[in-house]
């Protein structure tokens, strides 16, 4: 049950930086150790392992043995989209002190394309998402991203398997929402059909994961898929949508 004392717990235990920072470092869909968490908060090993029981204990975390190794991992999408939700505030102008901020992450390659969680966000993915909306293969955005017939057609057509992401799909994980992305301010696609998408894109080596970053690298044969898919030219400039 929803009650604000729990929206406060929630809050609090994000709050603090040395968990946040273990909570981004899960935002490409990872499970990594204590050890390296550790490392990525800053704080000794037995400081991470008290924030590592909190956050598991909220069911923000969730833990995977392997072997004599203990991988923890983001909990849900939820999750992940809460985060994105939080540093899209958090970065917004003016927020909590008078100088400019630029909005999402200076990396080039961050800005352009990258995981937030399982499905792809930044430029490319909000620039897919606006002529998915174009050609009526998407509901309006802002009304609950619906698939119409068309869509569905369109998305076999490219290799993702909409009936997989169809089946996947649940109460607490819709098929197809939208999702604000942290540095463009605009939605883009999440949900079963966005984490499918995705997925489609690493098997057909359109896009491939940059190792220890968020970053997903566009290949020479992706970049020629997102033309001719989506009219979406090299390093973000979109040429007009094909009839």
């Amino acid at each position: 049950m929803l009650t604000t004392t729990g929206i406060a717990e929630i809050g609090a235990l994000v709050g603090d930086p040395a968990r946040i920072a273990i909570l981004i470092a899960l935002m490409d869909g990872r499970a990594l150790t204590a050890a390296e968490l550790a490392k990525v908060a800053g704080v000794t090993p037995q400081t991470t392992s008290g924030h590592l029981g909190r956050l598991t204990e909220a069911g923000l975390l969730k833990v995977q043995p392997q072997g004599r190794h203990r991988y923890h991992r983001l909990a849900s999408s939820t999750v992940a989209t809460m985060l994105e939700g939080i540093m899209a505030v958090a970065s917004e102008p003016g927020y909590l002190r008078p100088r400019k901020v630029r909005t999402g992450p200076r990396d080039a390659a961050m800005r352009r394309a990258r995981c937030c969680y399982d499905h792809l966000a930044g430029e490319v993915a909000v620039a897919i998402a606006d002529r998915l909306i174009e050609r009526g293969y998407i509901g309006d955005m802002e009304g609950g991203c619906d698939l119409t017939n068309e869509g569905t057609a369109f998305f076999r057509s490219i290799g993702v398997d909409v009936d997989a992401a169809t089946t996947r799909a649940t109460q607490d994980r819709l098929f197809c929402r939208p999702c604000l992305d942290w540095s463009e301010r605009r939605l883009h696609i999440t949900g079963t059909l966005g984490a499918a998408f995705l997925n489609a894109c690493f098997e057909q080596g359109w896009m491939r994961p940059i190792e220890g970053s968020r970053a997903v690298a566009i290949t020479h044969p992706g970049q020629r898929a997102l033309d001719v898919h989506f009219g979406i030219e090299h390093e973000g400039r979109c040429a007009s949508t094909p009839n």
